[in-house]
């Protein structure tokens, strides 16, 4: 995967492009998300935020979560039914989830399917390309097993 720093300036503008007022919270939380890319939970995020941030709460991760989902800076994906994990939306891509692993990764397409703005009439708001299957990594440890 490729590695993602942004600055500080850079969270600020964008959050306040995106009408959100920035703060220490949101501008670790969007932090998080966008240079870890590894689509974490709010578990995640907290768990790691935690011994920078030790007046965060788990409740306040989730407002700055659904705020920047409502206001389209990041995705909520809720691939395996369980947990919501968040992604930032840099641009428009599928993702692959290894279902040994449960790891998942981002896939470029070549395709003009994100930018459908209608089906047969119903108006899309969001467009989620998922896939399923084994990673390159649990195929190799099948392998040598």
């Amino acid at each position: 995967m490729n590695e993602r720093t942004v600055s500080t300036e850079e969270l600020k503008n964008l959050l306040l492009a995106s009408g959100v007022k920035p703060s220490v919270q949101r501008l670790n939380v969007l932090r998080y998300v966008i240079e870890e890319m590894n689509h974490p939970s709010v578990d995640k995020i907290y768990q790691n935020l935690l011994p920078q941030i030790p007046t965060l709460s788990k409740t306040t991760v989730y407002n700055t979560l659904k705020q920047l989902t409502e206001k389209g800076v990041i995705n909520a994906l809720n691939i395996d039914g369980h947990e919501i994990k968040y992604d930032f939306i840099e641009h428009a891509h599928a993702h692959f989830i290894c279902t040994s692993c449960n790891q998942i990764y981002d896939i470029e397409l070549d395709s003009d399917i994100y930018q459908m703005q209608s089906i047969e009439g119903h108006q899309v708001f969001n467009t989620q390309v998922n896939f399923k299957g084994i990673c390159n990594n649990c195929k190799q440890k099948q392998k040598e097993n």
